[in-house]
């Protein structure tokens, strides 16, 4: 079984998680909950005003999902709900503010007593906010007694648009990708301080102040060499992590494109759009008929599932110090070991949309034609302005001189090839990544677990995936069935 292949498997430990209501919390608090509910408490960050919206919007939010319904047959629903209630201890607040904004004392109290472990998997969305909420976690972890380790989700793209292989390296305060600037984080912070003053001042709309905020936070990454917000924004957390963690033990979890799961609680499940699924949807339905990459271009893809376990084994590696702190940086990634391929995921979207085709509102099968590849963002841009932009123009025309006849057709296609630019300028610098990621740190955190009997509790090596079977059969039919 496996509660007894993982005896001391985070026994008697009390874990917080931030992000809690996110995809890969979820499958890590399944995955805790399942192997080891012998832990002594799961505190959980959940944004909301109080302990009761936070506990509601967890109940519905997480323990209400398919997810679950693996360890709820286990043990049954009655013994699950007890499980949950004895353990699990949702905690209202939002990682934008100092202590999370937790309110309530008494909580906050305890929780600093208590925590062993941080686990920060929360994803900020805002420019404004993204590397303070990473030093919001560590002010907090500071403040607890027992914390020994953070382990701090970031992404494998921090690295920009980089190319060969890219080595599991810490960023040092200060550094950027053009090597032309500095990045001193005060002016970044002044920088947001004084737009938000000016925006503020213009009494203008919350979502205009978000546009102007999103592209100020384009301008400032591409000014350092970082290609979007994202991944500045969670290099900057990185950068301030190591600079100001003193004595904590901080481990970065470097995912690529997370899919959905390989294996566990059950194959497939996915939940929200996630990178290459925004094509995926956009192909089945017949909006998009196009893929990024040559068809050479390694497209790194990793599981959930496989995620998270990787998260855990680092918790018991640096746990039981295996590692020195040096080696605590983890490409969560498939592109060395086992690479998939731009041409790969064409031909697995044709075959699966042509043998199982997408039924529209209206009743209609939506047929499929094998997606254009593209190359580059001119080769994209070029393709549209020749196609796209001038049928759209005559259908403008048309529309106007018939009294709006062909109204539907034209918002339909301006509908599409608007899709097509936003996904395009999202994905490009994943899609279009001509690197791969080392993880040699990684491969050593795979031993280890081999070497404690854990490898296969703790899975997450990409040489077992068959890239083919787990489109085909799991990664497609999950994301048309839970996302479409």
């Amino acid at each position: 079984m496996e509660s007894s292949k993982i005896q001391q498997f985070l026994e008697g430990k009390t874990i917080f998680i931030t992000g809690a209501t996110g995809f890969l919390a979820k499958i890590l608090v399944e995955k805790i909950l399942r192997v080891q509910p012998n832990m002594k408490k799961l505190y959980l960050l959940v944004r909301a005003s109080d302990t009761k919206s936070a506990k509601k919007r967890f109940y519905e939010e997480v323990m209400q999902t398919e997810l679950f319904k693996v360890l709820r047959e286990k043990i049954g629903a009655k013994n699950l709900n007890s499980l949950v209630e004895e353990k699990v201890f949702p905690v209202a607040g939002d990682i934008s503010f100092e202590d999370f904004g937790i309110e309530n004392s008494e909580i906050k109290d305890e929780m600093f007593k208590e925590i062993d472990i941080i686990i920060n998997s929360a994803a900020t969305t805002r420019f404004d906010e993204r590397y303070d909420c990473t030093v919001n976690v560590l002010k907090f972890g500071k403040r607890c007694e027992k914390v020994k380790i953070i382990v701090h989700v970031s992404t494998a793209y921090v690295c920009g648009e980089g190319e060969g292989v890219i080595s599991e390296k810490s960023f040092i305060l200060g550094e950027t990708l053009n090597k032309n600037s500095y990045l001193d984080i005060d002016v970044e912070r002044k920088v947001i301080e004084d737009k938000l003053k000016e925006l503020e001042a213009q009494n203008l709309t919350s979502k205009e102040v978000m546009i102007a905020m999103k592209d100020l936070g384009i301008q400032r990454a591409t000014l350092h060499g970082w290609p979007n917000t994202y991944s500045f924004t969670k290099a900057m957390g990185e950068m301030l992590l190591g600079h100001l963690k003193e004595n904590l033990q901080l481990v970065i979890i470097r995912p690529t494109i997370i899919t959905s799961t390989y294996i566990e609680p059950f194959p497939g499940w996915i939940e929200g759009v996630k990178t290459v699924d925004s094509f995926i949807l956009g192909y089945g339905k017949g909006i998009l008929n196009f893929c990024f990459g040559d068809p050479n271009t390694k497209v790194d893809a990793i599981p959930g599932d496989m995620v998270v376990n990787s998260i855990l084994a680092a918790i018991i590696a640096h746990g039981k110090q295996y590692y020195s702190s040096q080696e605590s940086i983890y490409h969560i990634s498939s592109s060395e070991k086992n690479p998939l391929k731009s041409c790969d995921i064409q031909l697995f979207l044709f075959h699966y949309f042509t043998k199982n085709p997408w039924i529209n509102k209206d009743g209609n099968i939506v047929k499929v034609g094998t997606p254009l590849l593209f190359s580059s963002m001119d080769s994209f841009q070029n393709y549209i302005s020749t196609y796209y932009w001038p049928l759209l123009k005559i259908l403008e025309l048309a529309n106007l001189l018939s009294w709006r006849r062909f109204d539907k057709t034209y918002k339909n296609l301006e509908r599409k090839i608007d899709m097509a630019i936003r996904l395009a300028e999202l994905y490009k610098p994943y899609l279009l990544f001509h690197g791969s990621f080392d993880d040699v740190n990684t491969e050593r955190l795979r031993m280890a677990m081999k070497e404690c009997n854990m490898d296969d509790v703790l899975s997450f090596d990409p040489r077992c995936i068959k890239w083919e079977d787990y489109f085909m059969n799991t990664h497609l039919p999950g994301a048309v069935k839970r996302i479409f």
